[in-house]
């Protein structure tokens, strides 16, 4: 059992890493904006604070073992052309804090979401979908990405950065695959739920440490 910090817990996957580290024993605080506004399981603790803001980070780290990000550059909804929400270089402005934080506290470990498509997988996603980030809204999620594995990379904790294709809700039509990118051609879509379960996963295991695992759902 492990005490994690979860960043981004509020979220449709976020509220997925919650439920399964409570379910697996562990000790859990979530720093949210709004504790009020979260229907978490019992046993998180809720901590009123924002990623934005380092000295909320080192409140909610104190005592942790390893940290969870499931942050995202959000846009109004999932339309590539939505309006973001997110201020530019979010999710980087958060990992460069976090990073400070955790060398300041000697939390060594750090597992967050990354999608397929970025830094060197760029090369690997179709022309198609790299012409329609370009154009639209998505490519600010894309650059905050990329920033964060730029940080990630240089930093001396042990990372895990998960490249998740695109996600859903709705039930897994196959197991969940797990591969080195360009390694595996994935299927087009991954289950929240099941991409918090391998989340989890990484930090028990202490697996894929320095690696960009890309996970999806295979097809029946």
């Amino acid at each position: 059992m492990s005490t994690l910090l979860v960043l981004g817990g509020s979220g449709r996957t976020g509220i997925h890493v919650l439920e399964h580290a409570i379910a697996r024993g562990h000790q859990v605080r979530a720093l949210v904006r709004n504790p009020d506004a979260v229907d978490a399981p019992a046993g998180v603790q809720l901590i009123a604070g924002t990623p934005a803001d380092i000295d909320d980070i080192r409140r909610a780290a104190e005592g942790t073992e390893a940290v969870v990000s499931v942050l995202n550059n959000a846009r109004a909804s999932d339309n590539p052309w939505a309006k973001p929400v997110s201020p530019p270089g979010f999710m980087t402005d958060a990992a460069r804090a976090t990073l400070t934080v955790m060398g300041e506290q000697g939390i060594t470990r750090i597992v967050a979401t990354s999608s397929q498509g970025v830094a060197e997988d760029w090369k690997r996603i179709s022309p198609i979908m790299r012409g329609l980030i370009k154009i639209s809204n998505i490519k600010a999620g894309f650059d905050d990405h990329d920033g964060v594995d730029t940080l990630m990379r240089t930093s001396g904790v042990d990372w895990t950065l998960v490249r998740a294709v695109a996600l859903t809700d709705k039930p897994a039509k196959g197991p969940l695959r797990v591969a080195e990118p360009g390694t595996e051609k994935p299927a087009p879509f991954v289950n929240r739920d099941d991409l918090a379960a391998f989340l989890l996963d990484t930090v028990e295991q202490n697996s894929w440490i320095r690696q960009t695992p890309l996970v999806w759902n295979a097809r029946d």
